[in-house]
C-alpha cells in the first residue's frame, strides 16, 4: 500500500497491515490519493519558498552584519584587562543597541575568550547554511 509519510511529506510503499494498524491509527501517514499526493507537492513547493526567502534574508543580515564595527564598552583595569569578560549575551546586546537587530545569544560564537581590550572576531549563525563574521573593538568605558 502506498502512503504519504505525514513527517517527511514523501509518499512509501508499506504493508497493508503496518498502515492500518500502526500508522494510520497514530496519524503518521495518509493512504496516497491522487488527491493527497497533489495536495503534499504544493505545500512541498510552499515550504520550498520559505525557506528560500529565509536564506535571501539571511544573506542580507550577514552582509549588514559583516560590514559593520560593533563596539562594546566595559571596564577595564590600567594595563587593558577587562573586569570579568564579554559574553555572547554582551555581543547580542550591543548589536541590538546599534542596528536594532535581535540576535540569539546562541548563535553567537565569540572565537576567543574577550578579557581585555582590543579587536576580536565572532561567528554568528543565521541560517543552516550561512554564518556571519563580525568585528567587535573592546573599549574602555
Amino acid at each position: 500500500m502506498k502512503v504519504i509519510l505525514l513527517e517527511e511529506d514523501r509518499v512509501q510503499e508499506v504493508a497493508d497491515g503496518y498502515a492500518r494498524n500502526y500508522l494510520f491509527p497514530k496519524k503518521l501517514a495518509i493512504p496516497a490519493t491522487p488527491q493527497a499526493v497533489k495536495q503534499m507537492e504544493v505545500r512541498a513547493e510552499a515550504n520550498r519558498k520559505i525557506r528560500e526567502d529565509e536564506k535571501t534574508q539571511a544573506q542580507e543580515l550577514a552582509l549588514k552584519l559583516e560590514a559593520a564595527e560593533i563596539i562594546i564598552r566595559a571596564d577595564a583595569g590600567e594595563e587593558g584587562k577587562l573586569f570579568g569578560s564579554v559574553t555572547a549575551q554582551d555581543v547580542a546586546r550591543a548589536i541590538f543597541e546599534t542596528h536594532n537587530l535581535e540576535i540569539d545569544k546562541r548563535k553567537i560564537n565569540l572565537n576567543d575568550h574577550i578579557k581585555a581590550l582590543g579587536e576580536y572576531s565572532a561567528t554568528v549563525k543565521l541560517h543552516s547554511q550561512i554564518n556571519a563574521q563580525l568585528k567587535l573593538r573592546i573599549e574602555k568605558k
